[in-house]
């Protein structure tokens, strides 16, 4: 079955059944072609698949999400993979990029001392079979996207990582396990290679729309303020694991930034992108505490062919439980369009 490691702002996880239906409403997603082009953890993506999509469009800016998406859409065939697996875990740890900069030597606190040697272990040894011809692409991607799924466990953050805790929580006390990112396609799910086919991007959401076509479109940029390659940067600085110098108390890199996350800029971007969509139908996710309005929203889709919409409410994340909330609850939307 599908499920959402990363503990992952956002995340449509919980959503699917309302997805579904609303999706449902209007096209059957067996046999269509389908993209979710602000991927994240490709919980949508996955989906697609799952409810066999002829063919699933990944796409997100960040390359941690594009190591996931490869993992899960992409490994289709099964890997031996217990041995090495073994291996990894049974690492001893090393001083490298992630223990010198965002453990305390660093002075961060993103990891403990022990759990950030072990990751700068475990992902140099990753990189020396692929780099060796030990592993093929596609098992170096599932190795990568376990370390990312494991880490996030043991992370010393509350939820995203634009910032560290001051001291070491429980889980971040626990030490590390590698545990496998197994996609769905090895459990209990029956398909036709044949017919199933995926395509896996890290580009600009607005730019690869020019490129791509099919039958449903799915959006899910973000709502607000919060870049999500600073929101998550650990994750990206473990995957690429280039050198650089961080910046700053949280150890930022220069991360991707989205217009999206900009009220003088949203309103264009999604105009330019739902105009140039191939897509017979579209369904955008977005709640009501984001930069654009329903009437916003509304508006723009109602410029390109027969608009519609549903909503559900939900729970909203509580970055502090102790804190007083007015609203707990959000409105989740999804708006529709039939282009014309």
């Amino acid at each position: 079955m599908i499920k959402c490691k990363l503990n992952y702002l956002g995340s449509k996880f919980k959503l699917l059944d309302f997805i579904n239906r609303a999706i449902n409403d209007f096209i059957t997603i067996d046999g269509a072609q389908c993209a979710d082009i602000f991927a994240g953890t490709a919980i949508v993506s996955q989906f697609f698949a799952f409810n066999n999509a002829q063919k699933v469009i990944s796409n997100d800016l960040e390359y941690y999400s594009h190591i996931i998406a490869k993992n899960y859409l992409g490994n289709v065939e099964k890997i031996e993979y217990k041995d090495r697996l073994n291996e990894l875990n049974e690492l001893k740890g090393e001083k490298g990029f992630i223990y010198n900069n965002y453990c305390s030597a660093g002075n961060r606190l993103y990891f403990s001392d022990k759990n950030g040697k072990k990751i700068d272990a475990v992902r140099l040894k990753i990189q020396e079979w692929f780099d060796k011809n030990e592993i093929e692409e596609n098992e170096y991607v599932f190795y990568l996207c376990s370390l990312l799924e494991s880490a996030d466990k043991i992370a010393n953050v509350a939820s995203v990582y634009g910032a560290y805790l001051k001291k070491l929580k429980k889980t971040a006390l626990k030490e590390l396990v590698i545990e496998p990112s197994i996609p769905f396609f090895w459990q209990d799910f029956i398909y036709d290679s044949k017919q199933y086919s995926c395509e896996c991007y890290q580009k600009d959401a607005n730019e690869l729309i020019k490129n791509i076509s099919g039958d449903i479109l799915y959006l899910d940029p973000p709502y607000n303020s919060r870049q999500y390659g600073a929101n998550y940067h650990i994750l990206n600085t473990i995957a690429e694991y280039k050198n650089f110098n961080p910046k700053g108390v949280t150890g930022l890199p220069q991360y991707n930034k989205s217009d999206y996350c900009y009220k003088d800029e949203v309103s264009k971007s999604l105009s330019e992108l739902i105009s140039d969509a191939d897509f017979e139908w579209i369904f955008l996710s977005y709640n009501n505490q984001g930069i654009l309005s329903f009437k916003d929203i509304k508006e723009i889709f109602n410029s390109y062919g027969e608009y519609n919409y549903r909503y559900t409410h939900y729970k909203a994340y509580k970055a502090d439980n102790k804190r007083d909330y007015k609203d707990d609850k959000t409105c989740e939307y999804i708006h529709i369009l039939k282009k014309k």
